[in-house]
């Protein structure tokens, strides 16, 4: 008797402690849900009302926060329309806005975090190493950008603020393949990249910093202009000695 009461007892305390099915699990994080109203109001027409991915975009599930920041700061998310390209603008919500979106977004799966970005604490020689290897293929030596074949374009990366460099390798926007850098390695990609903002050109005319092959064909084909000239103008001079 005494064993069945007890159990009846823990039963209950138990029954008491447990939320009852399909209930909430704890108070839901204002800024989730915040971001889950903004969600619902501007990108759940392409992405889902749960953000699984629909016909005109892409499943959010798993993509983590370090990819909604980036495509909200650098303005690529929302698109204005489906289908139109993915170019870098004027984000269309406020900082709160967007740390409330990225919230919602990574709490639907485990992703990337926002990397810790100071590249004051980076190594330029490592970074120049690691851009000239990884990245100056498609963006140039000088981040520039310019085209990579296959109607693919590499932007330029001089707009680019220390964040958005950090967490393009580990997002890998559009064509761009992921990396798997380190924090060390990121800060010191990002102090290669802002070093490069403060250097001006050397040399003279530089051609948009676009490479030394594209700048000795523009050299050439201004010599072979003016070689023309030379040869036309010689050419005239003696006409006109004979003539005379």
């Amino acid at each position: 008797m005494r064993r069945a009461l007890l159990a009846a007892i823990t039963i209950s305390v138990v029954s008491l402690l447990l939320p009852a099915p399909g209930s909430a699990q704890g108070p839901t994080d204002p800024l989730v849900q915040e971001g889950e109203e903004i969600f619902s109001a501007h990108c759940a027409s392409c992405h889902g009302p749960d953000g699984a991915g629909t016909e005109f975009g892409p499943s959010l599930e798993g993509v983590g926060a370090a990819s909604a920041d980036f495509q909200l700061r650098t303005g690529r998310m929302p698109l204005p329309h489906p289908g139109a390209p993915t170019v870098r603008k004027p984000p269309a919500f406020s900082d709160e806005e967007i740390d409330a979106l990225v919230a919602y977004v990574a709490s639907l799966g485990e992703g990337p975090a926002i990397p810790d970005v100071d590249p004051t604490i980076g190594s330029l020689p490592i970074g120049t190493e690691l851009f000239l290897d990884n990245c100056a293929p498609c963006h140039g030596a000088t981040a520039n950008g310019g085209a990579v074949g296959g109607n693919a374009f590499a932007p330029s990366l001089r707009p680019s603020e220390p964040i958005d460099l950090a967490e393009a390798p580990i997002v890998g926007p559009g064509q761009m393949p992921t990396f798997s850098f380190t924090n060390e390695e990121l800060n010191s990609i990002v102090a290669y990249v802002e070093r490069l903002k403060e250097e001006s050109g050397h040399g003279g005319l530089d051609i948009g910093g676009v490479g030394p092959v594209p700048e000795g064909f523009v050299a050439w084909g201004f010599a072979m202009v003016m070689l023309v000239i030379i040869v036309w103008l010689i050419g005239r001079s003696k006409r006109g000695n004979d003539e005379a």
